[in-house]
């Protein structure tokens, strides 16, 4: 996936300007910045929810994602990414299991596809004992694991989060980054977007510096650094 010199705006207002990155398949990314730096907007481009007023988002099958691209394709492109998000978006009130089926039934799974894939999602971040488990009665650091399960039921390549531990401790945010880890070493590519200095020092990925909207800096191996 390429970022393709993209500009991205709130009507008069620019947030990102002149961005080109490239991102290789099984590459393991942080974005960081302060808060407004445009991560979340980004990250929003990146899956298809935010259209660049300059550029594109040029996908592995060298299609641009927003130019011309017709609403089927679109969607179909959101489907095989999988997402997730600071507050997890779970349904607290149903079951961890039911969580995951739901998300599946609304993208016209059927029941058999649905009974073999859930299971194996939740026993890939550990949760497979939890999962007739009321989402409420879970610790925090559950929610999001069952959050990265519902993203990979579709078995997708790249995997984007916006600040995905941004409402965890400490110990528990490194707990559902191995996670991630693990995942990236089986071949997915990660993109996640964070604050965390102490997560981007420890796991020392690429890391993406944006401030002033800008890209100011882009490292291998790298730490938490915007100056």
């Amino acid at each position: 996936m390429k970022v393709d010199n993209i500009t991205l705006a709130f009507g008069n207002k620019t947030i990102l300007r002149d961005i080109t990155l490239d991102f290789k398949e099984s590459e393991f990314v942080f974005l960081i910045g302060h808060s407004g730096s445009g991560k979340t907007t980004l990250i929003r481009s990146l899956i298809g929810d935010f259209k660049p007023v300059v550029g594109d988002i040029i996908l592995d099958n060298n299609l641009a994602l927003y130019k011309n691209m017709k609403e089927e394709i679109l969607l179909s492109y959101r489907r095989n990414v999988g997402v997730i998000f600071q507050d997890y978006k779970l349904l607290e009130s149903k079951k961890v299991y039911e969580n995951i089926a739901f998300a599946m039934e609304v993208c016209g799974y059927k029941d058999g596809i649905i009974r073999k894939k859930v299971p194996d999602a939740l026993e890939r971040v550990g949760l497979l004992m939890k999962k007739d488990k009321f989402v409420y009665e879970l610790s925090g650091g559950e929610k999001q694991r069952v959050a990265i399960a519902r993203a990979l039921v579709n078995d997708p390549q790249l995997i984007i989060g916006d600040e995905p531990t941004g409402n965890l401790d400490p110990v528990t945010a490194i707990e559902v980054m191995n996670v991630f880890d693990d995942l990236n070493r089986d071949g997915k590519t990660v993109i996640l977007a964070t604050h965390d200095k102490n997560i981007v020092d420890t796991f020392r990925k690429r890391v993406i510096a944006f401030k002033d909207k800008e890209v100011i800096s882009d490292t291998q191996n790298g730490i938490y650094n915007l100056n």
